[in-house]
């Protein structure tokens, strides 16, 4: 059966509505079992019944009309059970429900199986035989199997209808926060690389010179658009760009598929596909965006190729821009004035949009992937970007209520203001700094660069990503030098690079099974010993005269690997001190990101001058949770007991040598995360600029004594969403409510 199962799939997944889709389904379920009749019952929750919206062998005219409520029949049963029935005279049975509408004749043999999404019981699909049947365990467990893929399926069919529109909010991910109200405006990309199809050419350099005008047209227009950005933050994608039209892997790519050929169209395409393959594999979602950023750029330069003429957009004083996935070019054609939220289908909070978003205080949603975005062009909609959450048409009491909370919020944003400048410290006089997460190429001043206590995490993966080669010492000295000048005399922190495995270099790629436990960090560099002596050289050169460097060590699973990294760390400090090179030895830390190395945190604390704790990771290795996995996200959480207990027994372990630890992460940057970090006694926070005031906020309104408090009660729950109960409640009482509405 698994051939059939296979055809039914992909029959549905080629429906063009949902009443098609389960016409396939009851049609071929039917024959594949042989069945006398098959049929499909939604369930209607807010009606509290079962509706039968497609069948094989009964009435057609039934479809529709023919509605159970939640607790009646045998298909009451299947769901409330949310497990399967088989029955071999279902008539006998207590809870069997005669209909008359469906034209039946007291069905005996009866098979019903739930179709369950997200723990969710979206209908039964019902098996009937005029005789008794029992079903073979082969047919059950087919049956079984297609309700389990036809979930998903049938969830979205439900989401295209235009009567499910109204009056209920689609869910994704909250990546810029605010409330937005408008009209929404679809956006498509401009050019299609995968349909560029292959095309000989009998004169590459003619080919050439077209492609190399194109080039020239992107990066005048890059220039162009890049300078309407204030911030120079906001400025760094198109920085990012000019390096990669620079960039020989980039334009040599290209030109070698046109000298072996094929015209510009066609070498950009397979250039640009290899590219993103590299970024596509990543499990970093931070890195994995990037992708998305090299075929924006793709399409650009596929425009200028195809000679298209931009297309003219009537943007309402109140867009919300939507699509599948926007890139940065479409985000730049909407007047600021005009720009009130942002969603997409694709994308995440790491993505260059969300980052984006954030810097110009736009609410944004991605990653809404049940959106039916064709169909929305023009529609009222509300952006909430604290939940992730997209109302489409809604009714005047949604509106009115998050017009109340807009209110709110925007009477609390005026009131943080105010605590520009101010101290990080709590009431009772404790003061914990605030740094900033950064690493975006040529990000020369980041977003909130002078509220930062300084830089608590600068990633060095991105400058060795758009390069062909490894970046040599000069260059990295240079984009090191950037960042210690912009925030000197503040500290900057800067890790070691962090690839492998999930994060393969187009010119080292590293293909594994299991790339979160695999080769990564801290190994690879160890074993690629030049690598790693090349960076520290030129973070100690890139230092002098600032002294402002920490050095950060990260994935370190056991003091053989910190010790074997501190000895080449001293070795690149003498060779350069040898050769007349006035360089210091900074301050130099090392990551907790692994259970392994909370548990030896004492004895990794001993070798190093701090610690720092990254609460994405060592949540994610806690749990054994995937949270860019849709079907285990919802089980990530850094409020989780054994995540707390994890910190606290990592502070326990620096503050027998009397080092300092730090906390980089979501964990950091979220307001609830920070009342316990201030309670467990971390000595400073680092996260986005987005966060930095919330948390300022937070800190600057309860003693440290209380925040103890609450951490003593937090260790005493169970779960992590009985933890967030507690602190909602805490900072209700605070009259800090506004902070933590987006859904934390």
């Amino acid at each position: 059966m698994l051939e059939s199962l296979r055809r039914i799939v992909q029959e549905v997944n080629r429906a063009l509505s949902l009443e098609d889709a389960l016409k396939v389904i009851v049609t071929r379920v039917k024959e594949a079992v042989s069945a006398d009749v098959c049929s499909v019952y939604l369930t209607d929750t807010d009606r509290r019944e079962h509706i039968l919206f497609a069948t094989d062998g009964l009435r057609p005219e039934a479809v529709g009309q023919v509605r159970i409520p939640l607790n009646r029949g045998l298909v009451g049963w299947v769901a409330e059970k949310a497990d399967l029935v088989s029955l071999s005279d279902a008539s006998q049975h207590s809870r069997y429900l005669f209909v008359t509408e469906t034209g039946e004749n007291r069905y005996r043999g009866f098979l019903g199986v739930p179709i369950i999404q997200n723990r969710r019981v979206l209908g039964v699909l019902v098996l009937r035989q005029r005789d008794a049947r029992c079903f073979a365990d082969d047919e059950v467990t087919f049956v079984v199997t297609l309700a389990a893929q036809l979930a998903n399926a049938i969830e979205l069919g439900r989401m295209h209808q235009q009567d499910s529109l109204p009056n209920r909010f689609l869910s994704g991910m909250a990546a810029s926060p605010g409330i937005g109200f408008g009209t929404v405006v679809v956006v498509y990309p401009p050019a299609n690389l995968d349909a560029v199809p292959n095309k000989p050419i009998t004169d590459p350099e003619a080919e050439a010179a077209v492609f190399r005008a194109a080039l020239a047209d992107v990066a005048a227009a890059i220039t162009r658009i890049g300078d309407r950005f204030s911030q120079e933050s906001d400025r760094a994608l198109f920085d990012a760009w000019r390096l990669m039209l620079e960039s020989d892997t980039l334009v040599d790519g290209a030109l070698a598929h046109i000298y072996a050929g094929n015209w510009a169209q066609a070498a950009l395409r397979d250039t640009i596909l290899e590219h993103t393959a590299v970024f596509d594999q990543m499990d970093d979602p931070y890195l994995r965006e990037r992708a998305a950023d090299v075929r924006d750029l793709g399409r650009w330069i596929l425009s200028r190729l195809q000679n298209q003429a931009a297309l003219v957009v009537d943007y309402p004083p109140s867009t919300v821009l939507v699509g599948e996935e926007i890139n940065v070019m479409q985000l730049s054609e909407v007047p600021r004035e005009s720009l009130c939220g942002i969603v997409s289908t694709g994308g995440s909070t790491s993505s260059h949009i969300a980052i984006l978003a954030r810097g110009m205080g736009i609410p944004a949603a991605m990653g809404v992937n049940e959106l039916p975005v064709s169909r929305l062009n023009g529609l009222d909609i509300i952006v909430d970007g604290y939940r992730g959450r997209v109302y489409i048409e809604p009714t005047a009491s949604v509106r009115d209520e998050y017009t109340r909370l807009a209110s709110e919020e925007q009477e609390f944003t005026a009131g943080l203001d105010t605590l520009r400048g101010l101290p990080s410290q709590s009431t009772d006089g404790y003061h914990l700094p605030l740094y900033l997460n950064t690493g975006l190429v040529s990000e020369q001043r980041p977003a909130g660069s002078d509220e930062a206590a300084g830089v608590g995490l600068y990633r060095t993966e991105l400058p060795f990503l758009v390069r062909d080669r490894f970046p040599g010492e000069s260059a990295q000295r240079s984009n090191y030098r950037l960042i210690l000048q912009t925030f000197a005399p503040r500290p900057v922190t800067i890790r070691t690079l962090d690839i492998g495995g999930d994060k393969p270099l187009p010119y080292f790629p590293v293909e594994e099974s299991n790339p979160f436990l695999g080769w990564r960090g801290i190994r690879i560099v160890l074993d690629h010993p030049q690598i790693f002596m090349t960076q520290i050289r030129a973070m100690l050169t890139a230092a002098v005269g600032l002294n402002n460097l920490h050095i950060l060590l990260p994935m370190i699973t056991n003091v053989s690997e910190l010790d074997d990294a501190l000895r080449l760390i001293h070795r690149a400090y003498d060779e350069l001190t040898d050769e007349g090179q006035v360089v210091q030895l900074p301050p130099i830390g090392a990551m907790i990101e692994v259970p392994a190395a909370v548990y030896q945190a004492e004895a990794i604390a001993k070798r190093v001058n701090f610690l720092s704790v990254g609460t994405n990771d060592l949540t994610q290795y806690l749990l054994a949770v995937d949270r860019n996995n849709p079907h285990v996200a919802r089980l990530y959480d850094d409020l989780h007991p054994a995540v707390l207990k994890a910190l606290i027994a990592t502070v326990d372990g620096a503050r027998v040598h009397g080092r300092p630890v730090s906390v980089c992460g979501e964990m950091a940057g979220d307001p609830l995360g920070a009342v316990l970090l201030l309670g467990i006694g971390v000595d400073s926070l680092s996260m986005s600029a987005a966060s930095l005031l919330r948390v300022k906020g937070v800190i600057r309104s309860l003693s440290r004594a209380r925040a103890r408090e609450l951490l003593s009660d937090a260790l005493a729950c169970d779960t992590g969403a009985a933890v967030r109960q507690l602190l909602r409640a805490a900072l209700d009482d605070l009259g800090l409510g506004a902070l933590i509405r987006p859904g934390r």
